[in-house]
């Protein structure tokens, strides 16, 4: 039956994150996008303020949208340096109602590599970095994430709430956009994204056979590690986030000159590697290297890297 199948993907999420008996795990529809509306709906009353770390597109919308239902402070940004860093001259005063943070920013390439201390509830939108690596994840009060990343395809969202935080706002909130009740319903208030869940099943129980995050995580780094070496050590590319605050999921980096990204682009396809050109906002390339990603695969990026550099007379 299908409530084993959700039963087993929500037990799964505990156990890779060994997470305590106050935190609930729920798979619901909608993205992260509509976890940016869900959260302050039901975590902000409209006189009540979040605080949240601006780190690039994804945190603008979380600004964006809490601010329809309640104050939003930016307590620190990385805007001013298109977001290649992450902030660290900041303290978390105790008036808010939770801080808010992006703990991997695919775009431009940086992760959050401290979980910040907080004084309030802490929330992450951990969609492009969840179970790639060892981290306290009890120290969130809420975790959203959508799937398609670390956790399945597009079609499903994992939430990790904390059972005490909810139902401390005045606001009638609908049943469907309630924690509590998706919490009551076992994950299935509504028909849920039946075979999107299946797939985050199938990875979850693939992640606990590889060994878990405890196994995946220092693959992940020695692939991120690999690549930047690479990038590093060359004389055409280089890469665009601060070093402290480079991703291991999410390898940004940029040519020489437009002539030379556009010949690697062309280079690269015809090697079969594909999806690497940089997003809209920042140019140059993006190698993401997701739990699925393997190292032989990202040898064959490098070597193809080197081998476009070794020839490349522009």
């Amino acid at each position: 039956l299908f409530e084993e199948s959700v039963a087993e993907a929500r037990a799964l999420v505990r156990d890779l994150m060994q997470l305590d008996d106050d935190h609930e795990v729920l798979f619901l529809h909608g993205g992260a996008t509509t976890q940016f509306m869900q959260v302050p709906m039901n975590l902000l009353d409209a006189d009540e303020t979040m605080h949240i770390a601006h780190t690039g597109v994804w945190s603008k919308k979380a600004i964006r949208e809490a601010g329809c239902f309640g104050k939003v402070n930016i307590l620190c940004s990385s805007e001013n340096n298109n977001f290649n860093y992450i902030p660290k001259d900041f303290c978390v005063p105790e008036s808010g109602k939770y801080f808010h943070i992006t703990s991997n920013n695919t775009i431009y390439g940086t992760q959050w590599h401290r979980i910040p201390e907080s004084p309030i509830p802490l929330v992450a939108d951990m969609s492009s970095d969840i179970l790639s690596r060892r981290i306290d994840f009890n120290a969130f009060e809420l975790i959203y994430a959508g799937a398609q990343k670390n956790i399945g395809v597009a079609g499903a969202t994992l939430v990790v709430v904390n059972k005490k935080l909810l139902g401390n706002v005045t606001r009638d909130i609908p049943p469907i956009m309630d924690y509590r009740e998706h919490i009551k319903a076992n994950s299935m208030l509504n028909t849920p994204p039946v075979f999107a869940i299946y797939m985050s099943l199938l990875t979850l129980r693939w992640l606990r056979k590889f060994g878990g995050i405890e196994a995946i995580e220092p693959l992940n780094k020695e692939k991120a590690a690999l690549l930047y070496d690479a990038i590093d050590n060359s004389s055409l590319f280089r890469g665009t986030a601060k070093k402290e605050d480079r991703s291991i999921m999410n390898v940004s980096f940029v040519a020489a000159n437009a002539g030379a990204e556009k010949a690697f682009l062309d280079f690269a396809k015809r090697k079969d590697i594909y999806g690497i050109k940089g997003h809209r906002l920042v140019g140059g390339f993006r190698a993401s290297l997701y739990n699925a990603v393997s190292l032989d695969s990202v040898k064959h990026l490098i070597s193809v890297i080197k081998e476009f550099e070794s020839g490349y007379n522009g």
